[in-house]
């Protein structure tokens, strides 16, 4: 069911694994590749705002639900007290987790070092639980990205256990405890190849929708299953928003098409640690290989 626009008084808030690697069962590891082309369309621009090159983006983790649980065949849950360990560890490391909104702007004034951006897929509606806690005990912020046509449903995109998303009520408390909320579409439906009238709901619509919600700009989009080409890129950027979230360093790896790691169950310290350090090193080789900023 699509959310109907709430009108109310608010207030002012107070990278997917390598095939074959231990992270490979994620739903989303498999899927940024299709349909991402390895050059841009002849006269298309992704330049609007400042334009971040690929060994300049920043370091952001990818989460889905943090939720104590039986089964997740797509590996896309982390318990609360892993949960609670990772925040630690970055904590303990002089990092400060941030929505990816703040991160953008923190690095465009040259304030970025000592931040980490924090976003959460899908919108489940444990981010009140396990999440919001551990953010606050910490200061830290993050994004959750949500369906918006799904708003108070269920992940009926997965064939795996259902997982309730979070209502209208519980976006507005988590936009009032300073987290940002942004779109991951309609249906949360993969974006390369899709007809443009559907392109457009999925980006433009649901940024419509989510802002009457809220009652603000809607800045950052996040591309379900992290699948991104260049057609779907620039609706995000001609929608209006400020950013967009993928996955994978590819061709389009930039403002809109930023990189994210994939945080599991078993990423302790020295596993996050690495994967930051991939994160670098993926930037600097995709640099290399001739992309520039977008």
């Amino acid at each position: 069911m699509v959310a109907e626009p709430l009108h109310r008084e608010r207030r002012a808030p107070s990278d997917p694994p390598d095939a074959g690697s231990p992270d490979a069962g994620s739903r989303d590891a498999g899927l940024p590749d299709t349909g991402l082309p390895d050059t841009l369309p002849p006269g298309e621009e992704l330049c609007a705002g400042p334009a971040i090159r690929p060994a300049q983006a920043p370091w952001a983790l990818m989460y889905h639900s943090v939720d104590e649980y039986t089964e997740d065949p797509y590996r896309v849950t982390v318990t609360p007290a892993r949960f609670a360990r990772q925040m630690a560890w970055l904590h303990s490391c002089g990092l400060r987790g941030v929505g990816l909104g703040e991160l953008l702007r923190a690095q465009a004034a040259g304030r970025a070092g000592d931040l980490v951006g924090l976003t959460f897929d899908d919108g489940y509606a444990d981010l009140t639980r396990g999440v919001l806690p551990v953010l606050q005990q910490y200061g830290f912020s993050a994004t959750a990205f949500v369906v918006v046509g799904r708003l108070g449903g269920h992940n009926v995109w997965d064939e795996g256990p259902r997982k309730p998303l979070l209502t209208a009520d519980q976006i507005f408390r988590l936009h009032d405890c300073g987290v940002e909320i942004g779109s991951h579409g309609m249906y949360h439906r993969s974006l390369p190849g899709i007809a443009a009238e559907t392109l457009a709901e999925e980006t433009g619509r649901s940024r419509e929708l989510l802002r009457d919600l809220l009652g603000e700009p809607v800045g950052g989009f996040c591309y379900p299953y992290g699948a991104v080409d260049a057609a779907a890129a620039a609706a995000v950027r001609d929608s209006g928003y400020d950013y967009g979230a993928a996955i994978a360093h590819g061709p389009l790896t930039g403002r809109w098409a930023l990189p994210r790691s994939y945080v599991g169950e078993r990423d302790n310290g020295l596993r996050l640690r690495a994967k930051r350090a991939r994160h670098r090193l993926r930037g600097l080789r995709v640099g290399l290989d001739g992309e520039g900023a977008r």
